[in-house]
């Protein structure tokens, strides 16, 4: 046995704090005091005409990150929250419509079916890579089955070809959520490109961070054009003769403004070199952690790369002896950083169990009481997802932190003291 735990009394094995991730230079502070001294902070006009699309910041940064992530057409939006919303009404969904999407994801996802009137249907996740698993979300088709979401987690690109197989089978579309991934590549395409409509979130600790934003990307010309209206004022940009692109088109100020857009641009830039530095720590983390007893470190399948918004790991407990709540404190305890417990299980949340949206009643779940629907969530539903939040999962916000090589082994020398001691936590 080693030196006692600092649970225990001893001295931690990390006794600083570690240096927050800043993602702010120069580079963006000069970008957004150009903005302010052009007076000009949005530009848009919620009407038709040549101020429909934006000011220029927005339009450049359009520009650029389409052709950065090789697609026909990228939009920013003032939230990547927002532009869960504008996809899925995009895509032409009916009140009381079904979209299958993973548990393990932050609520926006399902909140932006619900706000459709559509009703979320949650498949279960993959042990290893904690991406929606295909064959439960094959499961899960019914004939009112409209979309399936799936979200790029902590970093890894889901199973986007078995998913584009499974949609093409049943004539479902395809939607991305890949906040925490831009950067992330599988078989040379960049994550988020291989939906019908894809896109990326801009907030703070993500890999592009201009403050609050997001960017759509789609190859398809009718999904762009009906994002742009969805993002400003549809239903005010719609002439009377356009009968046929009526459909959801009550539109919203989903705006990105000038400043967002210049710093984006510049942060885009950055994110080569800035998904490289996160995939150092990874590769550092594995060599010092990956021959730990009941530690599994994180999986990358053949032909994707992974980005690591977070380092996930997964523990074997009845091997190690031990609970993951007692290796938890205890790394706590040494100094590590950033660390998670368990992540996400929305499809538990009371809006689900208790099937109450809007209102007191049961809306939108209510519109499909006459063809004797039920739709089941809570514990018991999805029990991959639910056993590693419980019990097996453990993370590190990479996100959150510099994470210099000294500091890297500075955490990977706190995990080995804890295990080295794991008898005194039983």
């Amino acid at each position: 046995m080693t030196d006692t735990l600092a649970i225990n009394g001893g001295s931690p094995a990390i006794d600083r704090e570690l240096d927050a991730f800043k993602s702010m230079g120069r580079d963006e502070e000069e970008a957004a005091v150009n903005v302010v001294r052009s007076g000009v902070l949005s530009a848009y006009i919620g009407a038709p005409g040549p101020g429909f699309m934006g000011g220029e910041s927005v339009k450049a940064f359009e520009k650029k990150a389409a052709e950065y992530f090789g697609v026909k057409h990228a939009l920013g939006v003032n939230s990547w929250t927002s532009g869960l919303i504008a996809e899925v009404g995009a895509i032409g969904v009916e009140p009381g419509d079904e979209i299958i999407t993973t548990p393990w994801t932050m609520s926006a996802t399902a909140m932006a079916i619900l706000h459709w009137n559509a009703i979320p249907v949650f498949a279960d996740i993959d042990r290893e890579t904690f991406n929606i698993d295909p064959e439960s979300v094959r499961s899960l088709i019914t004939p009112r089955t409209k979309a399936i979401i799936a979200v790029d987690i902590f970093g890894m690109t889901a199973d986007v070809a078995e998913l584009r197989k499974i949609a093409d089978e049943h004539g479902l579309k395809l939607l991305g959520d890949t906040a925490q991934a831009p950067g992330a590549k599988r078989e040379g395409d960049f994550t988020g490109t291989g939906y019908d409509i894809g896109g990326f979130s801009l907030n703070y600790h993500k890999h592009i961070h201009c403050g609050e934003g997001g960017i759509l990307v789609t190859d398809d010309d009718e999904m762009a054009e009906r994002l742009a209206l969805i993002r400003n004022h549809a239903e005010s940009v719609i002439k009377p003769e356009n009968r046929d692109q009526l459909a959801n088109m009550i539109g919203y100020n989903f705006r990105m403004g000038e400043i967002e857009a210049a710093i984006a641009s510049v942060q885009l830039d950055k994110l080569e070199e800035r998904v490289a530095d996160r995939q150092r720590v990874a590769d550092e983390l594995n060599a010092g952690l990956g021959d730990l007893k009941g530690l599994s470190t994180p999986k990358v399948k053949d032909g994707a790369t992974h980005v690591y918004y977070v380092y996930g790991m997964v523990l074997d407990t009845e091997a190690l002896g031990v609970q993951r709540k007692a290796i938890f404190d205890a790394l706590k305890a040494e100094g590590v950083p950033g660390l998670m417990p368990g992540y996400q299980t929305i499809h538990r949340l009371p809006i689900f169990t208790e099937q109450c949206a809007y209102g007191t009643g049961s809306f939108p779940w209510s519109l499909r009481e006459d063809e004797g629907r039920n739709f089941a969530y809570g514990t018991g539903t999805c029990p991959v997802a639910e056993e590693l939040h419980d019990a097996s999962f453990l993370g590190i916000n990479l996100c959150m932190f510099q994470f210099p090589s000294e500091d890297v082994a500075a955490v990977v020398a706190a995990f080995r003291k804890v295990w080295d001691n794991l008898d005194a936590l039983k």
